[in-house]
């Protein structure tokens, strides 16, 4: 049994002695140095464990360091990003790195530029980006200065890592499961609040949808509501699509939160789902597998997302400098919410 002199503070030196290794080995490990061998982490941790050693936080930070993640997020209402945050905090648990979040509130580039610039004040020592609307150039621009991993965008550079769905095949399923079961007028709900730029998601999953549906011979029926991927969205969104004649007999809906506000909608005018309209969502966050909402969706895997991007941040700050590209291929996961159109 290992006893502590409770008189002092246990120091990297006591932890250095306890392992067998020299102070260098144990300060990469603390400090999730790139390179470090599994072995090697593995025997200084457990000497930290057993020592119950606990960095000093203030002096490390005075080193250049503040052992935080930054994370950036459009908002927080939207339950895909909790499953992020949860494969996040998962990779990271044991490296001595906290997480600490801020909003842009999903209001522009100006609103995020504000939330990354906090976020810099407070010298995280690393930022994982979801969703970002800013220019590549501002990305870039920051990655010169702090790590940067970027979830969400279909862009690429050399200066920061991406953390992204295929979104292309994950509307291509939707859409082709709606025409499968039978659906012509099918509308499509997605977010005009960054504009149409071909490297955000939401532009992807537009412009797939439009695509498959010309090449099932339904351009006709093509039918887009821009409003946001927000609850108000999906209600406002669904309220223009139903107004239309003739209305849509399915809502393909940019994302989950868009589609609960699509439900809302429906209930609200006396339609019923999937009786009168099938509704269809993105990103199969947990709650839309509750058996009161069953919602059909596209599964990008959100927490598998979020651990491959706190693994990317922590080797960048550990020093790596190249840049890695991580897709995500989705799956269709079919539920109640959607089912054939009614027959005349």
């Amino acid at each position: 049994m290992v006893t502590r002199d409770r008189q002092r503070r246990v120091t990297i030196t006591d932890v250095a002695k306890h392992a067998q290794v020299s102070t260098t080995a144990v300060s990469k490990v603390l400090q999730n140095a790139y390179g470090v061998s599994e072995a090697m982490r593995a025997k200084v941790r457990a000497a930290i464990d057993e020592l119950g050693y606990r960095p000093h936080n203030a002096a490390r930070a005075m080193r250049g360091r503040t052992f935080t993640i930054g994370v950036l997020l459009p908002h927080i209402r939207n339950p895909f990003f909790a499953d992020i945050l949860d494969g996040l905090t998962e990779e990271i648990s044991g490296s001595g790195y906290q997480a600490i979040m801020v909003q842009s509130g999903g209001r522009g580039p100006a609103a995020e530029r504000r939330a990354s610039d906090a976020l810099v004040d407070r010298q995280v020592d690393g930022i994982l980006w979801v969703a970002p609307l800013c220019s590549k150039s501002q990305l870039e621009k920051m990655a010169g200065d702090t790590p940067l991993v970027v979830l969400g965008r279909h862009d690429r550079s050399a200066l920061y890592d991406c953390v992204l769905d295929d979104d292309e095949i994950g509307a291509a399923l939707v859409v082709e499961h709606l025409i499968a079961l039978g659906h012509r007028r099918i509308a499509h709900i997605t977010d005009d609040v960054g504009g149409r730029s071909s490297v955000l998601l939401q532009t992807v999953r537009a412009t797939t949808y439009e695509r498959v549906m010309t090449e099932h011979g339904l351009a006709e029926h093509i039918a887009v509501a821009a409003t946001s991927y927000t609850e108000e969205g999906g209600y406002e969104g669904t309220r223009e699509l139903l107004a239309r004649d003739p209305r849509p007999t399915a809502i393909f809906a940019g994302a989950d939160q868009a589609a609960f506000g699509a439900l809302a909608a429906i209930h609200e005018a006396g339609l019923t789902v999937p009786g009168d309209i099938s509704v269809a969502g993105y990103d199969n966050a947990r709650v839309v597998g509750f058996a009161h909402i069953a919602l059909t969706s596209v599964d990008q895997d959100g927490a598998l997302m979020g651990k491959t991007a706190g693994r990317l941040l922590l080797e960048r700050i550990g020093g790596r400098t190249s840049a890695v590209r991580f897709s995500v291929t989705p799956t269709l996961v079919p539920r109640r919410s959607t089912a054939p159109p009614k027959t005349p």
